[in-house]
């Protein structure tokens, strides 16, 4: 097996439990705070060092970039970039996900309600930080409006 795929199935085998164990980890649950540091620190950080192993090892591509469409699917035509851009995901996305499971239970919003957002995130990362914002504007708008030395 190569290289990419290798780490990809490691990140990928890795991600799933990281994102089950955040959906059964309740705010006041003992075992929480240990799943936050996995989720929101330890797994984020081995994914930015997979990251960058993926990207010091890739193979040049032919004319890959970020200029254009046709530049970044040249750049994805080669498996260390893009198992780099799925690792970027993964990372962010989880990490985006721990902060909504952390934010949620400072403001007391009901786990329950949280692990529909949590799925979300997983699978379209960024529809899910938008339904967390939309969750909390419903269930707890003054928490939306700016105070000093508040947390967003």
């Amino acid at each position: 097996m190569a290289l990419p795929d290798t780490v990809f199935a490691l990140a990928n085998g890795l991600a799933l439990p990281a994102w089950i164990a955040l959906a059964v980890s309740p705010p006041r649950a003992r075992w929480t705070r240990w799943t936050w540091l996995a989720t929101g620190r330890l797994l984020p950080l081995a994914f930015a060092l997979a990251y960058g192993a993926m990207l010091v090892a890739s193979p040049p591509s032919n004319g890959g970039g970020f200029g254009s469409i046709a530049e970044v699917r040249a750049l994805f035509a080669v498996d260390h970039a893009l198992t780099a851009g799925w690792i970027h995901y993964l990372a962010f996305d989880l990490f985006v996900g721990t902060w909504i499971a952390q934010r949620a239970g400072e403001l007391g919003l009901p786990h329950l309600a949280i692990v529909p957002v949590l799925a979300l995130t997983f699978l379209f990362g960024p529809a899910g930080l938008l339904a967390f914002f939309v969750l909390r504007a419903v269930l707890r708008p003054a928490s939306l409006r700016p105070s000093h030395g508040a947390r967003p």
